[in-house]
């Protein structure tokens, strides 16, 4: 019994080693440049003190821009973060988070009210996280999918391009929304190639807490698929 219990105190010794380890690495691990030459980050809605021109100088191509959620607490400093990152030279885009629970006319207003219409941005994406479990008053599968198509047409038509659907595993197990929107897709799954959608993907978040220069907080870390 003592040499059991102390092939499983080791053992747990190992695991919590490793566990330090995998968190110590994440905060500068991102894809291999040769592999995927395009790469850039994800900067949250409320973010504050983001150095665009770093994000660049540390291999970001490109950045997207969160929206605060519709529901949600406004953003004053959005048009700033717009701003600040276009005149650094990075390509920009927004994504614009999905709420089940609400219709599409009040998400799309907010994206329109808030977004230019630029023929420089990148596509929008659209965030799929939250799924419809606990709305009130309860949202069928069908009518998130009415909504979610009818929040993808009213957005092509300001932005003048198809959005990208950003998935979460979640979401899709729960709606099939890649297997049934003929869209191009971005998943999240960090440090693991993600191949939960059926198909494949344009976009991946490989990492979802990179440390960097760029900003005080952690940034999400994007590759493109070619």
């Amino acid at each position: 019994m003592r040499w059991l219990f102390r092939l499983v105190a080791l053992a747990a010794l190992v695991a919590l080693g490793f566990a330090a380890w995998l968190w110590w690495d994440m905060r500068s691990w991102r894809p291999d440049a040769a592999l995927y030459p395009e790469q850039g980050a994800v900067i949250a809605s409320g973010a504050s003190g983001t150095r665009f021109e770093t994000l660049r100088a540390i291999g970001a191509g490109f950045v997207y821009l969160d929206l605060a959620a519709t529901n949600g607490a406004p953003d004053p400093g959005f048009a700033a973060r717009l701003q600040a990152a276009l005149a650094s030279g990075l390509k920009v885009g927004i994504i614009q988070p999905f709420d089940p629970c609400l219709r599409a006319d009040e998400q799309s207003a907010r994206f329109t009210r808030m977004v230019p219409r630029d023929g420089d941005l990148l596509p929008p994406a659209i965030a799929l996280s939250r799924t419809a479990t606990g709305c009130e008053p309860s949202v069928s599968d069908a009518a998130v999918e009415s909504e979610l198509l009818t929040l993808i047409n009213q957005i092509e038509m300001h932005s003048g391009a198809p959005v990208i659907l950003k998935v979460a595993s979640e979401f899709e197990e729960r709606h099939s929304t890649a297997r049934s929107i003929g869209r191009d897709l971005w998943l999240v799954r960090d440090r693991a190639r993600p191949d939960y959608a059926g198909r494949p993907w344009l976009l991946w978040s490989a990492n979802s807490q990179l440390v960097s220069e760029a900003s005080e907080e952690p940034i999400e870390w994007v590759v493109v698929q070619r």
